[in-house]
């Protein structure tokens, strides 16, 4: 494989926005005597909120951030930004007005009005039926299933995903990037579209969807008050793989067919990259998912609780007035010998918010296995983690099953790739190298693809290889 030149002809600046549900970034690129220099510019804190809607995102809060960030990358970089592109969590959008502005903070996929709905959508059309269609997995947090919630006058109005919807509010054309737009559960996965039976099926009217571009596709240029400074004056807009674990994907400068992978974070998504999806019965049965990926290829994967779990307990000893941070967690939880018992970590109950403790103590209950102390940390940091590992090596032979793969390593991305604890746990239950990824794959990944877009051009459909020998380039360079 050729490896692109480091610099290209044009030496301005790239910017990559990263959207978290705990923290969102804004990243700048700039070359260096030929090499590509990454800073994080501005990174701020995000979290759902309850309202009187239901649990929202702040979306005013998500804008200013991003809006502070662009202003510092305009800053940094006197020669100009070239391009731009975002990329964030999945499944959540942003209902738009007849001037494609917000009507409203968006729903919060973890919001429980998606129960009732994927209930009463199954009775129209079956599991079964929606998984033949997509070869999706079935989740409730899936778009389709919150916009079937969604109330008789907010289906009425357009929409995008969250990531397109800033793209399209910094001047974009309104998009759904197809790797973002799998996770809706809304497209067909023979014809690479839109599902007509399933928007029948579920009342949602199709001529509201978004048109669906690939990875790496140029969508605008950016608009607006931020192009007033000089550094945004040329600014072109791409849609990037904008889901961030495709993007952390793209990130990955790995070969071959003989890895694996976890997108480590608030939730484990746990696979590898396909060239042809897998959709047979038995990856059904096993609720395994077929989603984008960039260059055209398949992320077959299945999504295992994460490292929402030792978050929500922290949060929960904070509230009782017990400290702690991720670090010291993991340290005193390494120090103490293997649980010898596990928990099932993707039980519905452990998907939902609040008092994990004690809803990790009721599933040990229900098993009649002895709860732990609510207030000893280290023993319920260690029961995730063990069981998190044993998650992760159940699901990867599996894959192995369903594949025919024989796997040698396992990259480990994501900001859950930084619990050494955890990837020692993991590589012992799996077998594995254990590969820990760029510290954040995501942005890495974001960039990766917009220069192979820049360098094929504005309408060039994006090659997996290209993609991947950037990513090399850019893991090589900025160390």
């Amino acid at each position: 494989m050729n490896r692109p030149a480091h610099t290209p002809e044009d030496r301005r600046a790239l910017v990559a926005v990263d959207l978290g549900a705990e923290s969102c970034r804004v990243s700048l690129l700039r070359w260096a005597e030929g090499k590509p220099s990454i800073l994080l510019v501005h990174r701020f804190p995000n979290a759902p909120r309850q309202t009187q809607s239901g649990l929202c995102w702040d979306l005013a809060l998500i804008e200013s951030g991003l809006d502070d960030g662009l202003r510092k990358a305009a800053e940094l970089a006197p020669e100009g930004i070239r391009s731009l592109a975002v990329d964030g969590w999945a499944v959540d959008y942003v209902r738009l007005d007849g001037n494609g502005k917000a009507v409203a903070d968006p729903f919060c996929y973890r919001d429980e009005r998606t129960i009732a709905a994927e209930q009463s959508l199954h009775e129209v059309i079956s599991a079964k039926r929606m998984r033949e269609i997509t070869g999706v997995g079935i989740l409730r947090i899936n778009t389709l299933y919150q916009q079937v919630a969604d109330t008789p006058e907010m289906k009425r109005l357009r929409w995008l995903n969250l990531p397109e919807y800033i793209l399209h509010r910094l001047g974009a054309r309104p998009v759904a990037e197809f790797t973002n737009a799998t996770h809706s559960q809304m497209i067909d996965l023979a014809t690479g579209c839109w599902s007509e039976e399933i928007a029948a099926a579920a009342r949602l009217d199709r001529s509201l969807y978004p048109e669906l571009v690939v990875s790496g596709t140029q969508v605008g240029r950016l608009s607006g008050p931020l192009a007033e400074r000089p550094a945004f004056a040329d600014t072109v807009l791409i849609a990037p793989a904008a889901h961030d674990t495709a993007s952390a994907l793209a990130g990955i400068p790995a070969h071959g067919d003989d890895w694996a992978y976890i997108s480590s974070g608030t939730w484990s998504l746990v696979g590898t990259l396909l060239h042809q999806p897998c959709n047979d019965a038995a990856s059904y049965a096993d609720n395994f998912t077929n989603l984008g990926a960039a260059g055209g290829l398949t992320c077959f994967h299945k999504n295992v609780n994460g490292m929402w779990l030792l978050r929500q307990c922290i949060e929960f000893w904070a509230a009782a007035g017990q400290r702690w941070d991720t670090p010291e967690l993991i340290a005193a939880a390494e120090r103490l010998p293997a649980p010898d018992k596990l928990i099932d970590v993707n039980e519905a109950e452990l998907l939902l918010p609040g008092e994990m403790p004690r809803r990790i103590n009721a599933q040990l209950q229900s098993r009649g296995l002895e709860v732990i102390a609510e207030e000893d940390a280290p023993a319920f940091a260690n029961l995730i983690f063990h069981s998190l590992a044993a998650s992760y090596a159940q699901v990867l032979g599996r894959i192995a099953e369903l594949t025919g793969k024989r796997f040698r390593s396992l990259f480990v991305v994501g900001g859950g790739s930084r619990n050494h604890y955890l990837n020692q746990l993991t590589a012992h239950a799996t077998g594995l190298e254990v590969i820990r990824g760029h510290q954040e794959s995501s942005t890495l990944g974001n960039f990766a693809v917009q220069l192979a877009s820049l360098e094929r051009g504005t309408s060039a459909k994006l090659d997996a290889e290209r993609i991947c020998a950037w990513a090399g380039a850019l893991q090589n360079d900025a160390q």
